[in-house]
């Protein structure tokens, strides 16, 4: 596949548009002709001539007066329905559902469901390799069960950008990149020659190679289109909005281009892949105006983790947030693509900013074509979709509106274990005294009083003799796409470095300090605009293109760092420019994780601690013994602005984004097979054909109830996917590792689950396998259960096995936000395979109740009111739960008995779909007996 004209719209082979028009002929909006595969709304088509070519679109305002009141959100999603529209997968009522909605619109008292077919899917490595295993053992299946496998094949357009498999094992040294790419490849050759091998054997699939960047800010340079243009049969073009789901929560940073799209699980994404659209609820849309001008000194960060606080106290989960308002105009494409970045951290379904003339200026700087420009420019005002922030007259209707005055914004951080947790920067010392000493929670460690002064010291290679307290910064770094996107936060940052070596300013040389830029072209506005020498100074040196720190990929500590810390149980800290710091994802031994803008962390890292008071305590000392404050090294978003303006232009990224797909040296050297359906090899520790599919037959499976269960786990609030199935380091002593050493892997080569996705029996191995999971049918914090029945306590895996053996259904009884953070399909099939049949929560997060729907695992949720504790429950009960013969409706209530105690669930199926999946035994089961009918 090849670009041109700088228009990164690749046209893959795709399932055609039909613009049939209806035999009876349309008077309505209500078409006679139900035929599949005729479009009913035909009649609302129109054209526009350019340069000879002729471009085909739908005229939205006329199918309907009300259209301009419409959230600009709401219109993406009609679009598509109109668009999609043939009585089969879309039908003819979910465009009259999309039309029909209003601020009155209520989740939970009249939910209405649609369907929705996004224009492409976006995936990572780490979710993106079991997606591509499931793709090559369903072939397996099909033909298993007498089909034919080539039809199993993405029929929406992919993208996969491998950039979650690099680790930052070597830092501060400048040949850091190459050492830990090389280290990379060598880890993970076998993944990477398994993706190569995908992106030769499934059509319409394009594989990012590692070393590119970070999948968000990929997209958001690169991939995205904002808006599509495809060939139609006739000649013409065929344009509508570009739209993407993705297998990452934060795939929704893409809305800040104006893109509608959202995280969502890997099953998910797979079926959407396979042509088939998703089932939603119409959601409630939340404007949020943004009024004023940020100050001088504040940053986007400042500004995200504001925001991320406001809608977390708010409570937006499901819903759509839509921005408006004059002071969206005074935030660049960037700062908008912050914002909606860190979207699943203040819970929302998506953070939509729709397009407007800044959008299009930076397609411009971003080297997309003016010719591309200058139709999307005329498809936007065609259909009422270019937005102008000053004009409040187009301003749609909202179900409820909301306001921050930029002005009022301050530097902030987010921690110590939540993203939503900000904390003004000149609270931090009162802070995280008070964490100290506060209960073990999201807000506490229970340090006791005479401990807090507790102190270790250690030599380091130079000699001297170091001290780490509580709060001492163990690593500082500069990661993830939420930040490394930004011009004006990354030149902060390195302007702020210059200023800090000019003063005489350094870091600490225990301290970890990396640079993980988002992309290549980072590097290069880096180098132009002669800030990289200064990072580089500091210990900040380029350690890697991908999301490295933020996922988990911290590698390791010094030991004699390590050492200190666990013998004088210190609560120390890593600060991270990520969107994510839920305990125990960053470091093992960083209890405490503070997310910041990339100029605060390498503020940090010069302070060596967390509880510094930057307004009244020195940074440091100048060559002529003069204190050093941050105030006299912090650059002001003005000088900001001259140096970006300078150095970040079109050809940067022409130059990156030209030779893209070509890869390393290492990657165009992987040799591949040819063959269609894959060569799985017994002894691969990597890619496993997964046991999804075993004894599967074309007639679904009878409806069955789940009785004599027992209850695995025992689990409190924010359950986390980290918790569930982690990303990161496999510990040794781990039924993980032990599986790897019965095979002869050294612990230098277990590498991290994350990159180990694609084999399913260490990925069941290692789910609930994180060392901070607290359950309640043991006493310490760890990986471990009892297995009722005998009351000894095992791994959580091995209780696991034990019950399979006994022939002992399992269930989960949990509390609020159950499967909160990063979308992972593995927090859903690792409890499938452990033999997990339900779940019983008091709530939900969205994308990972879809992926438990997603494996067949029944989502049940507590009555409002009611609870494990309120019920009395201590799971050590046998649990029944009852389905009725008649059949499941969503929604529903479900009985549950637990050792005489009786109580009422909510079947949190949400729709029809959610049923059908569920009585295939799950969606790619469905999806392959859909494809054999």
């Amino acid at each position: 596949m090849h670009y041109n004209e700088g228009w990164p719209a690749p046209i893959r082979t795709a399932s055609p548009i039909s613009f049939l028009l209806c035999s009876s002929g349309i008077s309505s909006v209500k078409c006679s002709n139900k035929m599949s595969g005729a479009n009913p709304f035909a009649q609302f088509e129109k054209t526009f001539s350019q340069a000879g070519t002729t471009y085909k679109y739908f005229d939205l305002a006329s199918i309907d007066s009300k259209y301009d009141q419409l959230p600009y959100s709401i219109r993406v999603l009609l679009e598509s329905a109109v668009r999609n529209c043939d009585n089969f997968h879309i039908l003819e009522k979910d465009v009259q559902s999309i039309l029909g909605w209003s601020p009155a619109l209520k989740q939970g008292s009249n939910d209405v469901e649609v369907s929705f077919k996004p224009a492409r899917v976006i995936l990572q490595d780490f979710t993106g390799v079991p997606a591509v295993v499931d793709f090559a053992a369903m072939r397996d299946a099909v033909l298993d069960l007498g089909g034919d496998p080539e039809k199993i094949n993405p029929i929406c357009p992919a993208d996969l950008v491998i950039d979650h498999s690099v680790q930052v094992d070597f830092a501060r040294a400048p040949d850091a990149l190459a050492k830990n790419q090389s280290l990379e490849f060598e880890r993970n050759k076998e993944r990477f020659t398994f993706l190569k091998w995908g992106a030769k054997a499934f059509n319409n699939m394009l594989i990012v190679p590692p070393g590119s960047g970070i999948v968000h800010q990929v997209n958001l340079e690169y991939l995205a289109r904002v808006v599509f243009e495809n060939d139609a049969t006739d000649g013409s073009k065929i344009l509508y909005p570009d739209s993407v789901v993705g297998t990452d929560s934060h795939t929704t940073m893409i809305n800040g281009l104006g893109v509608l799209g959202w995280g969502v699980g890997g099953i998910e994404a797979e079926a959407v892949m396979l042509g088939q659209s998703i089932s939603m609820l119409l959601p409630e849309v939340i404007g949020y105006k943004l009024e004023g001008k940020l100050s001088p000194l504040v940053t986007s960060t400042d500004l995200v983790l504001t925001i991320t606080k406001h809608l977390r106290q708010l409570g937006v989960v499901g819903k759509f947030v839509e921005f408006y308002g004059p002071g969206v105009a005074e935030l660049s494409i960037a700062d908008r693509a912050t914002i909606s970045n860190m979207c699943p951290e203040y819970g929302a379904t998506v953070g939509y900013f729709p397009i407007d003339e800044n959008t299009l200026g930076y397609m411009k700087q971003t080297n997309r074509s003016e010719k591309k420009i200058d139709i999307i420019r005329q498809y936007l005002k065609a259909t009422q979709q270019l937005r102008n922030y000053a004009d409040a007259a187009q301003d749609p209707k909202f179900t409820q509106s909301i306001t921050l005055d930029l002005s009022t914004v301050v530097t902030s951080v987010s921690g110590p274990k939540r993203p939503h947790d900000r904390v003004s920067v000149s609270d931090m010392p009162e802070d995280f005294k008070s964490c100290l000493s506060s209960p073990v929670g999201f807000k506490g460690f229970a340090i006791a009083p005479e401990a807090q002064s507790a102190f270790g010291e250690f030599q380091w290679d130079d000699g001297k003799t170091y001290k780490l307290h509580h709060g001492s910064v163990v690593i500082a770094a500069i990661t993830s796409c939420t930040n490394t996107s930004n011009p004006s936060v990354m030149l902060g940052a390195g302007l702020l470095a210059k200023k800090a070596v000019e003063k005489g300013l350094n870091i600490l040389p225990y301290i970890k300090t990396s640079l993980s830029p988002g992309s290549g072209v980072v590097t290069y506005y880096l180098k132009e605009s002669g800030v990289i020498p200064y990072l580089e100074k500091l210990g900040f040196d380029i350690v890697g293109y991908g999301c490295m720190t933020c996922i988990g990929n911290s590698g390791p500590l010094e030991e004699n760092v390590v050492n200190t810390i666990e013998k004088n149980g210190l609560v120390c800290a890593g600060v991270l420019s990520g969107n994510r710091n839920f305990e125990g994802r960053i470091h093992p031994n960083t209890r405490a994780n503070y997310l910041a803008s990339p100029l605060l962390v390498i503020a940090y890292a010069i302070a060596g601690r967390v509880d510094i008071d930057f307004e009244k305590e020195p940074l440091g000392v100048d060559a002529n013994g003069k204190n050093v404050f941050l105030q006299d090294i912090w650059p002001t978003r003005s000088e900001i602005q001259e140096v970006e303006n300078k150095h970040v232009i079109p050809a940067m990224f022409q130059e990156v984004y030209s030779k893209i797909e070509l890869g390393s040296q290492d990657w165009q050297t992987l040799q591949v097979s040819e063959g269609k359906l894959f060569s799985w090899s017994a002894d691969s520790t990597y890619i496993k054909r997964p046991p999804f599919f075993e004894g599967m037959t074309r007639d679904l499976p009878k409806l069955q109830s789940i009785q004599k269960a027992r209850c695995l786990l025992f689990l409190g609030d924010s359950v986390t996917t980290d918790h569930i199935s982690p990303a990161g380091s496999i510990a040794r002593t781990s039924p993980a590792a032990r599986f790897l050493s019965e095979r002869n892997i050294t612990p230098r080569d277990f590498n991290s689950y994350g990159s180990r996705r694609g084999n399913d029996a260490i990925m069941s191995r290692g789910t609930f396998a994180n060392i901070r999971l607290v359950n309640k049918l043991v006493e310490k914090t760890g990986p471990r259960t009892v297995h009722i029945p005998s009351q000894e306590e095992l791994d959580i895996f091995d209780a696991a096995e034990r019950y399979r053996e006994e022939g002992t259904p399992l269930v989960l009884v949990v509390g609020k936000d159950y499967g909160s953070g990063s979308s992972r399909d593995w927090a859903a099939k690792g409890p499938f395979l452990l033999g997990v049949k339900a779940v019983i929560a008091e709530s939900y997060e969205r994308i990972h109740r879809s992926n438990l729907v997603g494996m067949g695992i029944i989502p049940l949720q507590f009555l409002p009111g009611q609870s494990a504790e309120t019920l009395n429950l201590t799971g050590r009960e046998v649990y029944n739960i009852a389905l009725p013969e008649s059949g499941l409706k969503p929604g529903q209530k479900i009985q549950v008995e637990a050792d005489g105690t009786v109580f009422e669930t909510i079947l949190r199926f949400d729709t029809e779909v959610d049923i059908t999946y569920y009585k295939n035994g799950g969606i790619l089961n469905y999806m392959i007996r859909k494809m054999l009918s």
